[in-house]
């Protein structure tokens, strides 16, 4: 990718960031370049993976089920098998591997108790699950949805 599409892509994700519904054309408006050029770079962006747009749902809003976190150690030998069969769970909505004392960190969310037992259940059931550490969400303190792109010149 070249500067000045990563640079356009940047400030197009930017954008995006603060508000996933802002049309295309008010994208090109504020950054002074054509509609035709914000869509393909889009289509680019979502192409390439690089982006999704998407409703992120804020479920403390939605006054029902249980939202957490689950930690997960696994046998070293058998993480990708691990990772592949924690990402078949429906109620798992975000995975990712670590390094570190865990192997996996998990968000869940289930509508009610008995769901989030039998989460668990079916975790424990995994080949090569050592052991597993959940948490209850009580309050968000920080909510956005997903990670900040900084701004440029941040962090640099």
């Amino acid at each position: 990718m070249g500067t000045q599409n990563g640079d356009i892509d940047y400030r197009i994700i930017r954008l995006l960031q603060k508000n996933g519904r802002i049309p295309n054309t008010e994208i090109a408006k504020k950054l002074g370049i054509s509609e035709a050029t914000v869509r393909n770079r889009m289509q680019a962006l979502i192409g390439e993976e690089r982006i999704q747009v998407l409703a992120v749902v804020n479920p403390l809003k939605l006054k029902s089920g249980i939202l957490g976190n689950l930690r997960v150690k696994a046998n070293r030998q058998q993480l990708e098998k691990v990772g592949n069969e924690l990402s078949k769970l429906d109620e798992l909505w975000y995975i990712a591997q670590l390094a570190g004392t865990a192997d996996f960190d998990a968000e869940y969310y289930v509508s009610a108790q008995h769901e989030f037992g039998a989460l668990v259940d079916k975790i424990n059931q995994i080949e090569g699950i050592i052991s597993t550490e959940t948490s209850l969400l009580v309050r968000f303190i920080k909510y956005g949805g997903a990670p900040a792109f900084p701004e440029k010149g941040e962090n640099n």
